[in-house]
């Protein structure tokens, strides 16, 4: 059984995700911590390794979303099924704008055996050391990224 992807919104700093995975943790953790993998699902051309350190570049290949500015992720975190994380420029879309000097958020996910597979929660922080005039969008914006991507893991991994 599925369960629908939830939001607890604390503030306007954080977003929180969550879904249950009719799969194991291992096929979750290969699904987040794999850059061709993850970039199926989540809609990204990119290669190279999530390891703690590495800074992994590359474009969003979702339609709506084709030909926006190159992106970057710096990896924190990686506890082999259980926690991964990085650092990334949120809803870094606009050309002609240097998102290089303003604040990353951090993005979490976290992996717990559940109900005969693995409940995946993802948390973003850190919308609110964003300019003004960028942090409402930013946060909305990924707001619904963070739910339709659920919603892709889901079916990448559930298939």
């Amino acid at each position: 059984m599925t369960q629908a992807s939830t939001e607890t919104r604390t503030s306007t700093d954080r977003i929180e995700k969550n879904v249950m995975l009719q799969a194991p943790r291992s096929r979750v953790w290969r699904a987040l911590t794999t850059a061709s993998e993850f970039g199926e699902w989540f809609g990204m051309d990119m290669n190279g390794e999530f390891a703690p350190g590495a800074v992994l570049k590359g474009r969003i290949t979702n339609e709506g979303y084709r030909g926006v500015p190159e992106f970057e992720l710096r990896i924190e975190r990686v506890e082999p099924e259980h926690t991964f994380s990085y650092r990334w420029h949120p809803h870094a879309i606009e050309h002609g704008v240097d998102y290089s000097v303003e604040p990353m958020t951090l993005v979490l996910f976290t992996l717990e055996d559940a109900g005969g597979g693995t409940r995946l929660t993802v948390v973003e922080t850190g919308f609110d050391a964003l300019p003004p005039e960028r942090r409402d969008t930013a946060f909305r914006g990924n707001s619904g990224g963070w739910a339709s991507q659920m919603e892709r893991i889901r079916k990448h991994v559930d298939s």
